[in-house]
Formats: structure tokens, sequence, C-alpha cells
């Protein structure tokens, strides 16, 4: 293995000059023969669980797969997207060749095609049995009732995949093509708020609203925008971060920044400032809220003034969380099972606005910084690392950050397999909690398919970028990109 690069702090430095970061800061980097070979492993075994996960006949995989090899009864939009992108990985990288993917892709739309649809929207429901694509109205195994309701965000992914089908499988892309198209994202946009649905609850027609931060689920939105189907100002509905008024002291952080308008939107261009660096927060702080998205859509070359300079300060947050404020030894915090069993969102508190925050830990050790000059904003010592205990790492938080820090997520993962034997032939188990060594016992398909994405581009030139993207798409989202400029990217300054 390499060093240790010092890609981020140049990245940092040289946005702060006003000049353009160097073309590693934005293209996936050339990896070195034994980076690669260890990427490869990695993916041959990720990919060995989607096909331990998945159904034979239905071409469904399960939501989860156990390490004794016991499959999960239900699957989620967005597992079946993950399974269906990760094919497309598998057969760029050589794991599979193109008569299989063709096969187990065309066995996936077989029953995607016969799979209950909402009539209105053409939007698919949120649980189904992976067994036979039949939709789920009870939960297994509790035998519960479960409500059945549409997914924005789910679809968002289960619509991603179909896009990459469409345009990395021609054999294929006419079919993959028309449920994407038949898919209307105008459905779950709230006009009155500029922000689209959570979910909707056909039996009911109750509309939970709305999604109002800028986490994973604007996959959706970027969708929506990019088929034409909501209108341009909802790019800039969601907050960047919540405004700096007393009325929103309960916030985590006092925010840095000031209002704008776009497209007559007003927009408050806000920043949490951590570690001496002022990133752009989403809800809880996590790695797959920040990007999910950018293993798709290439935000940090359209947004120059914007996502270009965030998502790299994202990443180097979460490493200096895990390796010197709490100093855990390791990095890597997102939404996962609980090692000790269920499943938690963990994050970093201080990349993200929920007061309460996702912690990174089980023991849910939150700092308090206070809110200056608001009655009650007095802010509490903030935690040692002697307070961080029960830390809990998952593996598909680091690969999320391959393109902006290869050396160090190459480098958290090889000691992450070393120390707690996390590493499998099915690939990696979901977390460890690194003060234990307890490590999961599940695997899980949408977390897998955060890594089968994060390697296939790294490896294969943004290959599901390249397939996901059209010059429609690009069309009518990069501009909106374009005009925006984050708060932690100096005034004045042009790269």
């Amino acid at each position: 293995m390499r060093a240790k690069t010092t890609l981020i702090p140049i990245v940092a430095l040289a946005l702060v000059a006003g000049l353009a970061p160097p073309a590693t800061a934005r293209d996936p980097l050339e990896p070195t023969a034994a980076d690669a070979e260890q990427l490869q492993r990695y993916a041959e075994g990720t990919w060995a669980s989607f096909v331990a996960m998945t159904d034979t006949d239905s071409g469904l995989p399960a939501d989860r797969l156990s390490i004794e090899g016991e499959r999960s009864v239900q699957t989620s939009t967005t597992n079946i997207g993950s399974y269906m992108w990760s094919a497309v990985v598998a057969e760029a990288l050589g794991i599979i060749d193109r008569d299989e993917l063709v096969s187990r892709l065309s066995t996936t739309l077989d029953t995607l095609e016969g799979m209950e649809q909402h009539a209105e929207s053409g939007q698919f429901f949120n649980w189904y049995d992976h067994r036979n694509g039949e939709k789920l109205t009870i939960w297994p195994p509790s035998g519960a009732p479960l409500v059945t309701r549409l997914s924005s965000v789910d679809n968002g992914w289960l619509a991603t995949a179909l896009q990459v089908v469409r345009g990395a499988v021609p054999e294929l892309a006419d079919r993959a093509g028309a449920i994407y198209d038949s898919m209307d994202f105008g459905f779950y946009y709230v006009p009155e708020q500029n922000l689209i649905m959570r979910s909707f609850v056909p039996d009911t027609g109750a509309t939970p609203c709305c999604y109002n931060t800028l986490g994973e689920v604007r996959i959706a939105s970027w969708i929506g925008l990019g088929k034409g189907e909501i209108p341009p100002r909802h790019y800039f509905g969601p907050w960047r971060s919540f405004p700096d008024s007393c009325d929103w002291s309960w916030q985590f952080s006092k925010p840095l920044g000031e209002w704008r308008k776009y497209l007559g939107v007003d927009v408050f261009e806000g920043a949490y400032e951590y570690r001496g660096m002022r990133i752009v927060p989403n809800w809880g702080g996590s790695m797959f809220e920040a990007l999910m998205v950018p293993l798709f859509v290439p935000e940090e070359d359209w947004g120059r003034r914007s996502w270009r300079v965030n998502h790299p300060l994202f990443v180097r947050g979460q490493i200096e969380h895990g390796l010197e404020e709490a100093q855990y030894g390791y990095w890597g915090f997102s939404p996962a099972d609980v090692p000790e069993g269920g499943y938690r969102a963990y994050g970093v508190p201080w990349l993200g606005m929920d007061a309460g925050g996702y912690p990174s830990n089980n023991d849910g050790t939150i700092p308090n910084p206070g809110y200056e000059g608001c009655p009650g904003g007095e802010p509490d010592p903030l935690p040692g690392p002697e307070e961080y205990t029960n830390g809990v790492v998952t593996p598909h938080a680091s690969f999320l950050a391959l393109r902006w820090a290869p050396d160090e997520v190459l480098e958290n993962l090889a000691n992450l397999e070393r120390d707690f034997g996390i590493y499998t032939e099915w690939g990696f188990r979901d977390s460890v909690n690194v003060d234990t060594g307890t490590v999961a016992e599940w695997y899980l398909a949408l977390d897998q398919g955060m890594i089968m994405a994060a390697i296939g581009n790294h490896l294969g030139d943004d290959l599901l970028r390249d397939a996901f993207v059209t010059p429609q798409f690009e069309d009518r989202l990069r501009p909106l990109m374009a005009m925006e400029e984050f708060a932690n990217f100096e005034p004045g300054r042009r790269p």
C-alpha cells in the first residue's frame, strides 16, 4: 500500500486560495496494481453475497443475508436496485460474463414487470417478498400488519438502477427504460413546500411531508428534475443548513452563512464549523447521506462552488472524527446493523443538523457545542476520546470515500480486515464494534450495493455515472448546480 495521501488537505488549500483543485479531486485516481488487486478481491466477495442472497427464480435479492446463509423474506426497491447495478459492475470487472449478466437482469426485469405498482404514479411499493415479487402486507417474521406505502427515495434508487441498465446493457435497454419512464417522480412534488413527499400511503391518501435536507433522499429530486417532472426551482427547496436564528437554535450547531436567492427561491447558504473546516451538513452526519448520490451523479463536476468543495471536506470530517476526535483507530460512520443486534443510524454529529445527532458509537456520545447568543444556548464541555466508547464502524461508509481519499480508505479497510476478521467469502459483514470486536452477523443488500458501486467507478472509469447520466439529464440538472455557491466556498473566488 502506498503512503498516506495528502489529497484532501491539498484540495482544501487550493479552494481557499481560489485555485482549481487538481484533477485527482474530481476524477477517480488511477489505482496502483496492489490497490486494484485489493479492490478486485473485495468486489468478488461482495458480489458473492449478492449471488447468495438472490432468488434464482425471481431474480430479486433479499434485504439481508446472515453469516449462516439465511435470507430475509422481505426486499425493497432499493435492494433490487442495488443488485441490478452491482451485476453491471460484476460484469465490467470480469467476475461474471455478459451472458450471465443479461440472464440475471432479464430474470429481475421479468419479475419487476409483473410486480404491483401504484396505478396513478407508476411507483413501486416499499416492501415485497423477494421469492416471488408479491407486495407484502404482513411483516415477516412477526406477522404484524404492514402499511403499504410508496417511498420517494427507495423508488429513486430503483429508478437509478433501471437507468444504469438502460445505459449499460443494450440487450435490456428497452425493457429497463420502459419501467423507468413509467415512474412519475413529479407525483411526490409538493408545490407549496417546494419539496418532495417522504412517502405516500395509497390506502389512506396520507402524504408524509417532506424531505427538507440534502441527504441521500436527493436522488429522487435529481431524477424528477432530470426527467422534467419537477420544476427547476425545487433544486433550491431543501435546507443547506437551517438558518442562523434563535428560532432554530435547537439544531445541532450554530451555522455560518448568509441568505441568497436562486430562481426566486430564498436559500440560507449555511455551513457548520468542525475542526477548522466549514462543512454543509446533512440531517444525521452520515456518510451515505452525503456520498451515495455521487456514485451516479457527478455533483462535484457540475457544482464547482458547492459539491466540489463540500464532498472532500465531509470525508475529511469523518476521518478526523474517527482517528483524532474519538480516537477509535478506524473511521466510517453511517446507518448500519448494530453489531450486537438490531439496526441504528450512525454518523458524526458535527456533520448533521439533527439536534439529537447520529452518534458514532453505541453509547450515544453527542457533543453539545451550544448556540451562542440564544437563551439556553450555553455549550457543555466537549467529550474527550475516553467518552467515545463502543464505537461502531461500517465498511460501506469507507468505500463511499474512495473517490476523495483512496489511500486512507484502503488502509482503513485493510486494518478492519486484519483486526476484526470482518471480511469473509461474502465480502464485508455490515459493521463492527471497534472496542469489543463484536462483528455484525448480517450482510445488507443496500450496503453491499454501495460497496460494489464505489469499486466499479474506481476501477471502471466511472462506469455507473456514464451509464446513468444522459445528455438530457445533464442539461436539466447541471445548470442548477453550477449557479449555487455553498457557504464553505470563499466568497468572491472562482475555481
